[in-house]
């Protein structure tokens, strides 16, 4: 999604800046003209970045998606059919982007960005930032994380940020572990086993736009016919099907009230 936005606006001068919020009109002007420089992503937000101009220094504008938010980028001048609200858009001479439905958007200046709530409790971000294994096992030795069972802990980000609700289960999938297991518990070997998956399918799904099978599995489930959907994953959404290790049937349960998918077999540890 910031690829997208980046490669839409990123570099571009901003002809026009569009927020709805009333605290936000009066920056309409003084953002439009300005080059956006970066569009980055932290953790699940989004960072558009605006360029100094004349004697004001630059902007950004944060904004965090939450469950409802949603980014479309179009011609500038074909913006998208939605009955969705718009709630913020950069306008550009090409292009635009456009944010919808999203109410989590703050004007900041870049050095105040640490000043940001949701920005001062994320954990590792492995696709934004230099993460290592160690750095991920550090996390499991933290007292605010090592007593949790993983199948909550994965989804908070504070933990490793950027795992969503498939990720979870494939990741767990991947280390062979259940979600009811906490890192306290977890012997040398299935730390490191399972900080290697995280970092390993973070960067896959981010590489494969939301694929996190295995690459040469996806290809034979293709020249199958397989659908996308039916390819995408290992565990997450396979309930009931064969598990592509053992044949196990896949169980789904609900844990932090979010679906989680996994092999009894495979991941008996």
């Amino acid at each position: 999604m910031v690829d997208d936005i980046q490669n839409a606006v990123g570099q571009c001068k901003a002809d026009k800046v569009f927020f709805a919020f009333d605290r936000f009109k009066s920056f309409e002007p003084t953002l439009a003209g300005r080059l956006v420089t970066a569009v980055e992503a932290r953790g699940k937000a989004v960072l558009v970045f605006f360029s100094a101009l004349g004697d004001d220094g630059p902007w950004c504008v944060y904004s965090h998606n939450q469950l409802y938010g949603q980014w479309r980028i179009s011609k500038t001048n074909a913006q998208p059919k939605t009955g969705r609200q718009l709630r913020f858009a950069v306008i550009g001479s090409e292009k635009a982007a456009w944010l919808y439905s999203a109410s989590d958007i703050q004007l900041v200046r870049p050095d105040d960005l640490e000043q940001v709530a949701y920005l001062t409790r994320l954990g590792p971000d492995p696709v934004n930032q230099t993460v290592s294994v160690e750095n991920v096992l550090a996390q499991f030795d933290d007292k605010r994380f090592r007593g949790r069972g993983l199948g909550g802990l994965l989804l908070d980000q504070g933990f490793v940020a950027g795992v969503g609700n498939y990720l979870r289960s494939e990741i767990l999938f991947e280390a062979g572990l259940m979600p009811s297991v906490k890192p306290k518990d977890l012997p040398s070997e299935a730390r490191e086993r399972l900080a290697k998956a995280i970092l390993v399918l973070i960067e896959r799904t981010y590489r494969l736009k939301g694929i996190t099978n295995d690459p040469e599995r996806v290809k034979r489930l293709k020249r199958e016919g397989r659908t996308f959907s039916q390819r995408r994953f290992m565990v997450f959404n396979r309930d009931s099907e064969p598990c592509y290790e053992c044949e196990t049937p896949i169980v789904k349960i609900s844990v932090a009230s979010r679906r989680l998918y996994y092999c009894p077999l495979c991941q008996a540890d």
